[in-house]
């Protein structure tokens, strides 16, 4: 049963939450032209409005997804190469980084009852398997960038640097703890 002091701070927590929630649909962006930020419509609106691209991101077709990464990871290359600004005796050397740079395609992954079938020593054979197809990978992407590094101008290997520093931390700028396609970072090796 509950008492009359835990309805009391059950009420307190409830209007405090109701608060709060109302002072941030009236702190969002302004409404859109033509509508009046007071109806409640608008700030159903502006509050999706700031979660559309997430939302959207997530029921997104996995091939639709997968295509929208491809054409993101070509323009950031396309960047990067016009921003070093390369000479036709570095095209060849950048061929083969941009090549290495490339996700691999995406393999058909185990469904999970069937991986729950396997005993733990089966688990951790694929597991590793897995883990040295990656690192495999890793090690091809990071000698087709270190000999590209190499073909660079010391004024081009500083743009190089500059333009790639957080990649190797997070394998794409802008997502903490995922790399590329693989999970591996996608340009460059991180630096120590």
């Amino acid at each position: 049963m509950i008492s009359l002091r835990q309805r009391i701070v059950w009420a307190s927590l409830l209007g405090s939450a109701a608060l709060a929630s109302s002072g941030a649909f009236a702190q969002q962006a302004p409404a859109a032209p033509g509508t009046s930020p007071s109806t409640p419509t608008a700030a159903v609106a502006q509050a999706e409005g700031s979660a559309a691209p997430k939302a959207q991101h997530k029921r997104m077709d996995p091939a639709q997804r997968m295509e929208r990464m491809q054409e993101h990871r070509a323009k950031r290359l396309a960047a990067l190469k016009e921003k070093l600004k390369l000479n036709a005796g570095q095209e060849s050397a950048w061929t083969t980084f941009a090549a290495a740079s490339q996700p691999p395609a995406r393999t058909q992954r185990m469904d999970r009852a069937e991986f729950a079938k396997l005993t733990t020593p089966e688990r951790l054979e694929r597991m590793q398997a897995r883990q040295a197809e990656r690192s495999a990978r890793f090690a091809k992407r990071a000698e087709a960038t270190k000999a590209f590094y190499a073909a660079l101008t010391p004024e081009q290997q500083k743009t190089f640097d500059a333009e790639t520093v957080h990649v190797g931390m997070h394998g794409h700028r802008g997502h903490h703890g995922h790399g590329g396609a693989d999970g591996q970072p996608s340009a460059a090796p991180a630096k120590s």
